[in-house]
């Protein structure tokens, strides 16, 4: 019952293991805590053109509609556990809010693209309170999953909308959200342009999504154990073939945060601030990770993908992510591993004249050397 959210991981390898620092255990076997949220904002930032090779000629990556079906059948077959495994998207949900707080304006209304069930709804409430909120997202059965639970001081509209197709009215909406959707997207620029074009001008979108360190851990883990397993063969049939790693290693490069600010400069906006943090998940072990994985319905959609992974593989993984990664719990004396998400966030307005533009080169009146020596004095 693995099988599939492995390959996720598996097809996903860009870059060899990385020393990174774990942060000690918490007290249950799973919980997840935010490292640290290391701003690397390119406020302001004035990169024109640049991106990916694959941003200009946007190829298909993703098979979207198995990516409906496995959201699809993570609701149906396990409602509550779908629901407990949306501790993920509710902690980045809180970190967006936290990003439209610091906007000194009141939007009445939001729309959350790529929804889900409504991450977004309830730090709304509990800390923005918009008059009306419209979530939009391609599946049905998790888009009306909660509503049962919409709250009654708030209006709630809900529209079954491909993230490929945004179908918005052209500068309708002033305040556009996403949370962790955009990365099963194939045509990234093109998703986020047309995002752009449904805000009023001097309208904002703030979004968040993987970053290409995402379950590094995993995916190392998966090529040691691929390679270990194979030794002594003419071939090894679980390795993922060199056109499928490099595929996805495309895309991947495509979600790094210079190439998202790249990205959203692309597409039209203005004012680009991107910034990354980091969120450690502690399991049990690797199989209580891909559970969770395919419960969230984030499992493998690349096209072509694997559709097995042998026992002996799958056991050798196991024990290298624990070999590599585990320790012990303090108190209960279990090993737990980590798992790392990468986050990226970023935030664009749309072009108005009202908005504050850079100065002409070589207008300044002071030397910047100057004013830093005299700091340094």
């Amino acid at each position: 019952c693995f099988i599939t959210t492995n390959d996720f991981l598996a097809s996903a390898m860009r870059n060899p293991i990385k020393p990174r620092q774990i942060q000690q255990l918490a007290k249950h076997s799973r919980s997840f805590s935010l490292i640290s949220r290391r701003p690397n904002e390119l406020q302001a930032s004035l990169i024109g053109g640049g991106g990916t090779s694959g941003a200009a000629n946007p190829f298909k990556v993703f098979d979207r509609s198995s990516k409906l079906k496995q959201k699809s059948r993570a609701v149906r077959k396990d409602l509550e556990k779908n629901r407990i495994t949306d501790y993920l998207r509710d902690e980045v949900a809180y970190g967006l809010v936290d990003r439209l707080r610091d906007i000194r304006r009141k939007y009445d209304q939001i729309v959350e693209f790529g929804s889900g069930h409504g991450s977004l709804v309830k730090p709304l409430l509990d800390f923005y309170l918009p008059r009306k909120i419209i979530l939009t997202d391609s599946c049905r059965d998790l888009l009306w999953r909660d509503q049962e639970f919409d709250p009654s001081d708030v209006e709630i509209s809900r529209v079954v909308m491909d993230e490929e197709l945004v179908s918005l009215e052209p500068e309708s909406q002033e305040c556009i959200m996403s949370c962790l959707s955009l990365h099963w997207v194939n045509d990234l620029p093109g998703t986020l342009i047309q995002i752009q074009n449904s805000l009023k001008p001097d309208g904002v979108f703030i979004g968040a999504m993987f970053g290409g360190d995402t379950l590094f851990e995993l995916r190392s883990d998966f090529f040691a154990a691929s390679r270990t397993r194979a030794r002594g063969r003419n071939f090894g049939s679980d390795i993922p073939n060199d056109r499928r790693v490099l595929d996805f290693k495309a895309f991947l490069e495509m979600t790094d945060s210079q190439s998202m600010s790249s990205l959203i400069n692309r597409a039209g906006f203005s004012i680009p601030t991107i910034d990354t943090d980091e969120i450690t998940v502690q399991y049990p072990s690797i199989f209580e990770l891909m559970d969770d994985l395919r419960s969230m319905g984030e499992s493998n959609a690349v096209i072509n993908r694997r559709t097995f992974l042998k026992r002996d593989t799958l056991l050798a993984a196991a024990s290298i992510y624990e070999s590599m990664y585990g320790t012990k719990n303090e108190e209960t004396g279990e090993t737990v591993i980590p798992a790392t998400f990468q986050i990226i966030y970023s935030i664009g307005w749309r072009p108005d004249s009202s908005q504050p533009k850079p100065l002409k080169r070589g207008s300044a009146k002071q030397n910047l050397k100057d004013v830093l020596s005299n700091q340094a004095q």
